[in-house]
């Protein structure tokens, strides 16, 4: 797409105004790091139109700090002290099935995933936000734990102008094949690779 323009214009009985300014679904998945860098950089630009943005984290272990969240939140207190940007809430799922399992069983962190995500269509049919990140939200589609037509059909149906992006590996064909825009994280070269663990302002 040469400078954000399109290379063929679909006989879909839109106006130019109305394809650009049509809701999106984006996943993140593949096996590399920047899945979550990425969708938060997408959640910084709606910020900035003053759109309102909701977070919700599947995974990351609510002891987990990440430098995105403590951003997120100063800006939505910046929203609320000068009337910049748009409103922000930051939502930590359960209680970080992922990163730790040390507390309940499966079916309690399963629990735990089916609710997060009822809450979110519940804001969903309220248009509560114009702009969702779902991090790592294809990892309870991927266990099974959440039913991915049930999430596909909610996605679709959205009202309003709601636009959502979901990360993680694994993503389900399902979700990939409702989505507007996919995107593949390929490792071609970590730190890691070469015994480095990861640093302050890198991964966190």
């Amino acid at each position: 797409m040469p400078q954000g323009k399109p290379l063929v214009v679909p006989d879909d009985g839109l106006t130019t105004r109305q394809r650009r300014n049509r809701p999106l679904l984006a996943v993140h998945t593949g096996e590399m790091k920047g899945k979550s860098t990425a969708a938060f950089g997408m959640a910084l630009r709606a910020w900035n139109q003053g759109w309102s943005i909701g977070v919700f984290q599947f995974v990351k272990s609510a002891k987990w700090k990440v430098g995105e969240e403590n951003a997120f939140r100063a800006l939505g207190a910046l929203h609320e002290s000068g009337g910049q940007g748009g409103p922000v809430e930051w939502h930590k799922m359960g209680e970080g099935w992922s990163w730790s399992r040390k507390q309940g069983s499966d079916e309690d962190h399963a629990a735990n995933a089916r609710e997060g995500w009822a809450e979110i269509k519940r804001r969903l049919a309220e248009e509560r936000h114009d702009f969702y990140v779902l991090d790592e939200f294809t990892y309870p589609l991927h266990w099974g734990w959440i039913d991915t037509a049930e999430v596909v059909a909610a996605l679709r149906d959205r009202p309003g102008r709601q636009h959502v992006v979901i990360t993680g590996r694994n993503a389900p064909e399902e979700l990939i094949e409702a989505a507007d825009l996919v995107t593949h994280m390929t490792k071609v070269k970590h730190p890691m690779d070469a015994g480095q663990k990861g640093q302050r302002g890198i991964e966190w």
